[in-house]
């Protein structure tokens, strides 16, 4: 299977946003704050504003003073690994999503701690989750017919709100691949 993205891009984007914004990066930033006493992220977060360095900016300075969340430093497939490790019967199902939706001009996957995100060009279209021990969930932003597609209920509002649920693999068929291709159509 292709590279899965993992968190690393999202820490590299934070570094590169924070040079563009203040000439300088984490580590020179970490320097400072810890010259200036800061010892706890909330007094991290006040002392960067006064700075003028907030939002993803500032978690750059904030990883850096005091470390990345562990699954942050995981590659895609461990972080995928970990999400199939107490229910083994739905790796095959996911295995099978992956791939097909990888076979779609344009498709990229990222994979994060509870679930595997689907990204067209312009946005995410899909994720791929546990839903349980027993069932895996295919939740689609998406407008289609199909007896197959349920309305996920809560999620009034999400654009998330219509998902397939999966308790074998033999369940993702050509049916699956064309909802994948009209969700695909509607966020490119």
């Amino acid at each position: 299977m292709a590279d899965i993205a993992s968190w690393q891009g999202m820490i590299d984007w934070n570094e590169e946003l924070l040079v563009r914004r203040t000439g300088e990066g984490s580590e020179a930033w970490a320097g400072k704050a810890r010259a200036s006493g800061v010892a706890t992220e909330a007094e991290l977060t006040g002392w960067l504003r006064e700075q003028g360095v907030t939002g993803y900016a500032a978690m750059a300075v904030a990883w850096k003073l005091f470390g990345y969340p562990e699954f942050f430093l995981k590659s895609g497939d461990e972080l995928i690994d970990g999400q199939y490790a107490d229910r083994p019967a739905l790796r095959p199902i996911a295995d099978r999503l992956m791939s097909m939706a990888l076979s779609l001009d344009g498709v990229w996957l990222q994979a994060r701690k509870t679930y595997v995100s689907v990204h067209s060009p312009r946005r995410k279209f899909a994720q791929i989750t546990p839903a349980n021990k027993g069932s895996l969930d295919l939740l689609l932003r998406v407008e289609a017919e199909d007896p197959r597609l349920e309305a996920v209920k809560g999620r009034s509002g999400d654009p998330f709100d219509r998902r397939l649920r999966f308790r074998s693999p033999a369940e993702v068929d050509d049916g699956v691949l064309a909802i994948l291709e009209r969700a695909l159509e509607q966020n490119s």
